[in-house]
């Protein structure tokens, strides 16, 4: 079967009884059936018949305005997998009406580590200025955030928060070794998640070897509809994975991240590297999911009121859910409080923020509604698009609340 084919038979199972309705952010937003996941199933199939063009405005309306958060398959008692046909959807609308050119122009520096480097030289080279939270801050006291204002408070969200610190505990000798997705947003404006990540694997007794030649992993490509570069990426890393660590398993601390590499079976499915994208993708590994299996190591004690809120493509799409909540549990004194509707999208979806900011902050205003009546000191999440959106919205609307990768808190209760 074809990847394309592949996407299409996803909706099939579905007999329209609108158990989705009450899981789609956008829907709960707009209150538009066209906004919902039954009434976009209905879009797909008829560009999928022939029915609808794909250059037709208002297929590409309804679906550009989707999160991608796959809720609606949790909530689907027929088992309908919607994510792999949005992305067909949306690249056969790309091909017929093109892209903006600002997301053309992200989707091409993206496609290349040497063209990110540049990026997130300036990036960091601005965020440590603190002009980025600054501006940001002050503009909020105006009135709604502007999408460039957004933009700076996700950017001044990305910081770290103090040093870790040294190391309190003897690191035991290696008995596994994973292979570490470096990533594109991860590596360059998350360094410090990556170094936890590290730190907190070799506490457990698992040594990261380092993966030369890897690229982005495609994700966001693939959510634009530029279905070539994801497949591209896609052989890319299976690649140098195969080459450089093979066998092992390999680790990510991005949800979206690790819903795209577990998905690359599919992507390939009729490329000549089907097979071995296939092995590949059964290898893949959120760091939640490694530790939790391996125990994890007991830490030192924090403190901490913490709230745990899930990225969509780590629950939704992964189907991994207790994971996250076992590395907090190997925490001492830390208190996991509940978050209402931790398992609702936060609006960050890649760049959905930037391209649709009104609708994305609608949807991020019940998360921090949520957050400000749990009271916890920090939120933690495991997706670089939720800390910074989750973060952007603690920043813009005054919230005394920390917003950190779960791995990072593991990491510093064990070098305490």
């Amino acid at each position: 079967m074809t990847a394309a084919a592949h996407a299409w038979a996803g909706l099939d199972a579905c007999v329209h009884c609108g158990f989705c309705l009450p899981a789609c952010p956008t829907y709960e937003v707009t209150a538009d059936e066209a906004d919902s996941p039954r009434g976009r199933i209905v879009l797909m199939r008829a560009l999928a018949r022939g029915e609808m063009a794909a250059d037709d405005a208002v297929l590409d309306d309804h679906l550009d305005r989707c999160l991608g958060c796959r809720a609606c398959e949790g909530a689907c008692p027929s088992g309908v997998v919607y994510g792999p046909a949005l992305e067909q959807a949306r690249t056969l609308i790309a091909g017929a009406r093109g892209r903006p050119s600002g997301l053309a122009v992200g989707l091409w520096v993206l496609a290349r580590p040497e063209r990110q480097r540049f990026l997130w030289l300036l990036a960091r080279a601005a965020r440590a200025t603190g002009i980025p939270r600054q501006v940001a801050r002050s503009a909020a006291a105006s009135g709604p955030a502007p999408t460039p204002v957004l933009a700076l408070a996700m950017l001044a969200a990305t910081r770290p928060r103090g040093a870790a610190g040294a190391d309190g505990a003897r690191i035991p000798a290696p008995t596994a070794t994973v292979a570490l997705l470096r990533g594109c947003v991860m590596d360059g404006l998350f360094g410090h998640v990556h170094a936890a990540t590290i730190h907190a694997l070799a506490m457990n007794g698992i040594a990261v070897r380092e993966v030369p030649g890897q690229v982005c992993c495609g994700a966001l490509a693939a959510h634009a509809g530029d279905a070539a570069a994801a497949r591209d990426a896609a052989r890319r890393n299976v690649a140098a994975f195969d080459a450089a660590a093979p066998g092992l398993p390999v680790v990510t601390n991005s949800a979206g991240c690790g819903a795209m590499l577990k998905a690359y079976g599919e992507w390939l499915a009729d490329d000549p590297l089907a097979d071995r994208a296939r092995a590949f993708a059964a290898r893949v590994r959120d760091v939640s999911e490694v530790l939790a299996e391996r125990g994890p190591r007991k830490a030192a004690p924090l403190r901490l009121r913490v709230a745990y809120d899930a990225p969509c493509h780590l629950l939704h799409a992964q189907r991994v859910a207790d994971a996250p909540l076992t590395l907090l549990a190997a925490i001492p004194e830390l208190v996991l409080v509940p978050l209402e509707g931790s398992d609702r999208c936060c609006g960050s979806a890649g760049i959905y923020s930037l391209l649709h900011p009104e609708l994305s902050l609608e949807v991020l205003s019940a998360k921090l509604r949520a957050i400000a009546a749990a009271a916890p000191d920090v939120v933690v999440t495991g997706n670089p698009g939720c800390l910074m959106q989750i973060g952007a919205g603690v920043l813009l609307t005054g919230l005394d609340v920390a917003v950190r990768h779960p791995v990072e808190l593991l990491d510093l209760a064990y070098r305490r």
